[in-house]
């Protein structure tokens, strides 16, 4: 193998649409971008999904199906003059059926080089494939959105990785003209560990076989087959799309009390090492989610977030389990932040009007003779340490901002006050 230059997933690259991983939505007989492409009409596109899905692929082969020679550009290190110099040389080219520029990593080209694509997809000198690994309609620019089709490619499974990464084996074996023999498990494993990005598993496949001994018939051992994925699996950017996916689902499952879930996407953080993130969106969920059905819980989780920040990882996994799993348990109730957003609500649209004299400070001199604070009830003078007066401003007056929600704490306190209003008397 020590001749063949090209890496194994360019060496195994699909040549056609039935052979790309996964993508059977899109791609498969009668997906629709291949009914696009079988007629013959190919529109500007932005391809967005994670890597390793076949996303190049795709381009390679629709250039091939349309008969249209295929400009690859990376826009890390490309510009609007490389696409210049494409659509310059056209005439010279042996293009009749016109050139299909490939843009890869597209969120690399700031607004003003994005502005200016726009040029080359409104005179039609060349079909634009534009493919980023982020959420386009984040970093993608609106103008060029709307000139363009846009479709998303999915993390292949397990199921359809595995024989991929048998053809990888087996491809492998036979420059080197010997015989492969693996483990079970080992392609399955591969196509678990690898994250749902195929090139990734290709690869495993590849340095596995790199390490057989020369002129040793090919033998994988799960274990190296372990050792070489070790990591593999976890495909996060803290500063990308999939950050707050993850963030998201992780919260979700929280305020959904779904424990297995809470712990799973817990576990995705922690392997990533963003225990921050972990920690902050843990204090939210109690606060925002339990909240008064269970408010001991926000000391409670409070001290798992302190004892994981004092332990450090991988400690710090077990008392952030113990709060995660304490949130996804109990009782839900919203009503605290409905109260307070509600009450937000008509703080800034203006609504609010003047405090009640008798409410405001009257701990200085001359306080009285403005009124302030004369005629104030004292709560504790009151049987049950309760009276009935006015607390909200007049223009505010009756306006009712907190519903108890359908729980045990809140049910039991919306009677105890009940009982406490009958029986008081007005003053």
């Amino acid at each position: 193998m020590s001749g063949v230059s090209a890496p194994l997933p360019d060496r195994i690259r699909p040549v056609s649409f039935d052979d790309i991983v996964g993508q059977s939505r899109l791609l498969g007989p009668g997906g629709l971008l291949r009914r696009i492409v079988e007629n013959g009409h190919i529109p500007n596109m932005v391809f967005h999904g994670p890597p390793g899905t076949g996303k190049t692929t795709a381009a390679g082969i629709i250039a091939e199906k349309t008969s249209r020679t295929l400009h690859r550009l990376n826009a890390t290190t490309a510009g609007i003059a490389d696409i210049k110099a494409i659509t310059d040389s056209l005439d010279t080219l042996l293009t009749p059926c016109g050139a299909l520029v490939y843009l890869d990593e597209i969120q690399y080209f700031n607004k003003k080089q994005q502005q200016s694509l726009l040029e080359f997809m409104e005179n039609g000198k060349i079909t634009l494939i534009a493919s980023t690994t982020e959420n386009p309609y984040f970093y993608v620019y609106g103008a060029v959105l709307s000139r363009a089709s846009v479709f998303e490619f999915t993390r292949p499974s397990p199921e359809e990785i595995a024989p991929a990464v048998r053809r990888a084996f087996r491809l492998c074996a036979g420059e080197t003209g010997g015989e492969v023999t693996l483990e079970d498990g080992v392609a399955e494993y591969i196509a678990r560990a690898c994250g749902g990005d195929v090139r990734k598993a290709v690869t495993a496949a590849e340095l596995l076989a790199a390490a057989a001994p020369l002129g040793a018939p090919l033998a994988v051992s799960l274990q190296d087959a372990a050792e070489i994925m070790r990591g593999k699996a976890a495909t996060y950017d803290r500063d990308g799309d999939g950050h707050y996916d993850i963030l998201s689902a992780y919260q979700k499952s929280l305020r959904g009390s779904d424990p297995d879930a809470a712990v799973h996407y817990l576990g995705r953080l922690l392997e990533a090492g963003d225990m921050a993130s972990a920690c902050r969106r843990l204090l939210v969920c109690a606060c925002e989610d339990v909240g008064l059905a269970y408010p001991q819980i926000i000391p409670i989780v409070k001290s798992c977030v302190d004892s994981a920040e004092r332990l450090g990882l991988p400690e710090a996994r077990i008392p952030l389990a113990c709060g995660a799993l304490l949130v996804a348990t109990s009782p839900k109730s919203n009503s605290a932040v409905a109260a307070i957003d509600a009450a937000l609500a008509d703080i800034r649209e203006g609504g609010g009007g003047e405090i009640p004299a008798y409410l405001k400070d009257g701990n200085y001199e001359g306080a009285k003779k403005l009124g302030r604070a004369v005629g104030y009830k004292y709560p504790h003078d009151f049987p049950d340490n309760y009276t009935q007066q006015q607390y909200l401003p007049d223009a505010l007056r009756g306006r009712e901002y907190y519903t108890p929600g359908e729980n045990k704490a809140e049910q039991t306190a919306e009677r105890y006050w009940e009982i406490v209003r009958k029986n008081t008397k007005p003053q």
